[in-house]
């Protein structure tokens, strides 16, 4: 009895790939293999992939065979052209039934509405798997996302490194084909140190487990990296601490090695009077070691590093590994001393070497805008001006100094810790390492005002400078980071509660940048720019677009104010009245749009004559004093609309019983005032007509 399906192990042996990129590689190409596997319809269970620095392998469980056969159905040329006056086939149908492999009288002909058409029904074989792996691994290696190819050799094939061996196992049969012109076969390779020698694959199954208890490699890299974390972890608390674990360092070890072993290592407590983030980014982005800090947080004298083997003698890897972090710390501890013999203050000069952007300046004049719209918000946010300006002088000081230009990753974190050594304010030195943040999606945000104003300026002027230019980003192209600049505006104007006018702000640089670029369309484009980032900001927290354009529809200029009112209008859309007076509303828009010409806003008590619109008159007037009053003590944007929540019934019985654009041209003037003052109540939070399902958010 033949089976139907077979395990499908593919390797992909190289020299040391990218670490960076080999996760990246891995799920590409597992994800790739296994879409061609089902475009060519062969049906597949469980996948794994595996991933090493020499090595890219999918096992993929119980692959069918076989294709399915398949009927195929193709439509050739019409009749009219198929065929000649006298009934004979012309050059369109011959050619048409050379390519489905048939004879012209052996096509069927198809009737449509558009026609009479020759066409052929034939059955496909479908083709073994065996023959079909090769071409779906050639154009799966070709997908994978590699940004630069090799060559080497004398072939002319190209991949992210040399390729040194393939392993295609289908079932336990070897599938014999060249890829990247390397000859493939069953045998996998162990550890370069550990085992060098081939070790032969009998069966997928066998793949992991051969080579892990044989061939000293962990070839799963969830499962190495969990080894690795495990093992740092563990000699941490040995040492009395814990390693700091940054993820991406722990990504980046585990594409180093193939079977990791964890040591501790030791330096001079001396060099711990240097700023840990100078250490830290030492160890952790030079020498990719886990740094350890004691249970208050502080830098011990030690650290964790992972190695590629289980040397015979750990002791001498250790001590090599000290050697090689001493001239590191003795370097940043050099910079750290060296900087600390001049004020920050006194290289704001030689920022004016250091071009910001060729249009727009040096650091010196970025600096300059900065002290002067920081200064504003400051003033804005109530609190010192002086130390806002002050703020935006020393902003890019730091850059000039050696620890920076040595670890540009340092930026503003230096700046911080020379302003503390300066004896400048704490709020000016907290604000030269807050001016860059939010750095990245989940980020922390600028701790107080002086932060706060400093980090609104340099996006602000960023992004109004570089749109004077005309440098809008597009696709993924944006040199300036003005997608970041953007959210990190909104993120600090919603989650810091600042009720900022974001117009001024944006007038206010503009005029700042004015001496140099033309502003008069940037404004504009940089407000819109940033209204543009709230869709997706709200969708990550799981609230509709919907609200968000319900609430800009009304045009707010505060993004607290906006964000309160989103907030609102997604309180509002439970209540069992928001799908009625949703669409009570879209019906109102309706109407007013059919207003030809302007109308008399104030609704004249004495031309209401059905008593639907008398009573709604009064809900709404009782409804306009009831809102003002909370909009102006509380300022309440949800109680608003709870209040409004309650005229449902009177105005779903002023449009079942009353007719607005009647004959009568006053009574229709006069009912179109009454649902535009009816409109503008609900306006004061949002247009709610805007919204698609108000009562499933």
């Amino acid at each position: 009895m033949t089976k139907d399906n077979e395990d499908l192990l593919i390797e992909i042996g190289t020299e040391e790939l990218p670490p960076t990129a080999l996760k990246r590689l891995s799920n590409a190409f597992s994800e790739e293999l296994t879409t061609r596997l089902a475009a060519a319809n062969l049906e597949y269970g469980r996948y794994r992939s595996y991933a090493t620095p020499r090595r890219l392998a999918v096992h993929i469980e119980q692959v069918s065979l076989v294709q399915p056969d398949r009927v195929i159905d193709r439509r050739g040329p019409a009749l009219s052209a198929a065929f000649d006056a006298d009934g004979q086939p012309t050059k369109a149908a011959q050619g048409f039934a050379r390519s489905v492999g048939l004879d012209v009288d052996k096509l069927d002909r198809i009737e449509t509405d558009k026609g009479a058409w020759l066409c052929a029904h034939f059955e496909e074989k479908g083709r073994a798997t065996a023959e079909l792996v090769p071409e779906l691994i050639e154009a799966s290696l070709e997908k994978l996302p590699v940004s630069k190819r090799m060559r080497w050799g004398v072939g002319s094939e190209e991949f992210v490194r040399p390729v040194r061996w393939v392993v295609i196992l289908l079932g336990e049969a070897v599938i014999k084909t060249s890829i990247l012109g390397v000859e493939s076969d069953q045998k996998t390779r162990g550890h370069r140190a550990h085992h060098p020698d081939p070790i032969p694959v009998s069966k997928p199954q066998q793949y992991a487990g051969l080579l892990e208890n044989k061939g000293y490699v962990c070839p799963d890299f969830d499962r190495r990296q969990a080894k690795i974390r495990d093992q740092v972890m563990q000699l941490a608390t040995e040492l009395g601490g814990t390693a700091l674990l940054d993820q991406q360092l722990l990504d980046e070890v585990t594409a180093l090695v193939e079977w990791p072993v964890a040591l501790t290592g030791s330096f001079d407590s001396r060099f711990l009077q240097v700023p840990h983030e100078a250490l830290i980014t030492t160890m952790m982005g030079n020498q990719r070691y886990f740094p350890v800090q004691d249970e208050t947080g502080h830098l011990m004298p030690h650290f964790i590093t992972v190695a590629n083997l289980e040397s015979h003698d750990p002791e001498q890897v250790r001590l090599g590994n000290e050697r090689v972090i001493r001239p590191r710390l003795h370097d940043a501890e050099f910079f750290w001393l060296k900087d600390q013999r001049r004020p920050l203050i006194d290289r704001r000069e030689s920022l004016k070497t250091i071009l910001f952007q060729k249009q727009l300046g040096s650091l010196y004049d970025k600096s300059e805008r900065l002290a002067e719209l920081a200064s504003a918000i400051a003033a804005d946010l109530g609190t010192d001006a002086r130390l806002g300006r002050r703020a935006g002088v020393l902003s890019k000081c730091d850059l000039a100094t050696s620890m920076v230009f040595e670890f540009p990753e340092l930026q503003g974190i230096m700046g911080r810790h020379y302003a503390i050594h300066d004896g400048e304010d704490p709020s000016v030195a907290q604000a030269l390492e807050d001016q860059y943040r939010p750095v990245h999606a989940g980020d922390v945000l600028p701790e107080g005002a002086i932060g706060q104003a400093l980090a609104l300026a340099e996006k602000l002027d960023t992004l109004i400078g570089i749109f004077a230019l005309g440098q809008r980003p597009s696709g993924a192209k944006d040199p300036f980071a003005l997608r970041r600049s953007a959210l990190g505006v909104v993120r600090i104007l919603i989650e810091s509660c600042l009720d900022l006018d974001l117009w001024r702000l944006l007038r206010l640089t503009a005029e700042n940048l004015s001496g140099r670029v033309d502003t008069t369309a940037s404004v504009t484009e940089v407000f819109n720019y940033v209204m543009e980032r709230l869709s997706a900001y709200y969708a990550d927290r799981g609230i509709p677009e919907d609200a968000v354009d319900a609430v800009l529809a009304c045009q707010p200029s505060s993004l607290d104010d906006l964000d309160r009112r989103v907030r609102a209008v997604q309180q509002f859309r439970v209540l069992p009245e928001a799908e009625a007076l949703s669409a009570a509303n879209k019906r109102i828009r309706n109407i007013l749009r059919q207003v030809s010409h302007p109308t008399n806003s104030v609704v004249n008590k004495t031309l209401l004559v059905e008593p639907a619109e008398i009573a709604l008159f009064e809900k709404v007037q009782k409804a306009e004093s009831d809102t003002s009053h909370i909009l102006a003590n509380e300022n309440d944007y949800s109680a608003v609309l709870a209040r409004l929540a309650g005229l449902r019934d009177s105005i779903d019985l002023f449009f079942n019983e009353t007719l607005v654009m009647c004959e009568d041209e006053k009574l229709r003037h006069n009912r179109v005032a009454l649902l535009m003052s009816l409109s503008t109540l609900f306006l004061q939070v949002a247009d709610i007509s805007r919204l698609q399902s108000a009562g499933n958010p």
